[in-house]
């Protein structure tokens, strides 16, 4: 499974959106600091998707998320393709015992078919809206979530993309 995690927030910047020819539209647009993340894996060979929304992305909340991936999938052996961050790798590190770290070569986030799951949710729930609270966000954030967990061709089709043959081909090596 790809894994990755994302920053959802109020902070937001405005987008390109449809309005009619003459008009031009007026959206909302906020810089208030508060975030929360978004935790998720999927496999792009059956479009299977685990995610949870955690407060930070230190190794703990880590640790959660392997945990709960750990849960949902009991009698597999589950290899995390992941990139390089210091919650990934940290020493001391403590994994259930059928979930494996692989890491993605540094700087090649192209690699990792999660990143396309982000931008997916970014401009499906979070394009031109601005949130009073930060659980505006995480009940946005959930939902759309939610939905894609029970929409396994989406998330095969956000995923099976020829970088993702490159990616394992280059790990297998």
């Amino acid at each position: 499974m790809f894994m990755d995690e994302a920053r959802f927030g109020r902070m937001n910047r405005p987008v390109r959106c449809w309005a009619p020819p003459g008009v031009r539209p007026v959206v909302d647009c906020q810089t208030v600091r508060e975030y929360t993340y978004a935790y998720g894996a999927l496999c792009p060979h059956d479009g299977t998707l685990c995610s949870l929304i955690l407060p930070s992305m230190h190794s703990a909340c880590f640790e959660l998320f392997a945990q709960e991936v750990s849960k949902r999938h009991p009698d597999e052996l589950v290899a995390l393709v992941c990139d390089g961050a210091g919650s990934h790798t940290a020493t001391g590190l403590s994994l259930p015992e059928n979930v494996r770290i692989l890491t993605l070569p540094p700087y090649s986030p192209e690699l990792n078919p999660t990143e396309q799951l982000w931008d997916l949710i970014r401009e499906r729930r979070f394009a031109n809206k601005a949130y009073d609270t930060l659980d505006e966000v995480e009940d946005d954030l959930a939902g759309e979530l939610r939905a894609l967990e029970h929409d396994p061709a989406a998330i095969q089709s956000l995923a099976n993309h020829p970088w993702i043959s490159a990616s394992l081909n280059l790990m297998a090596n």
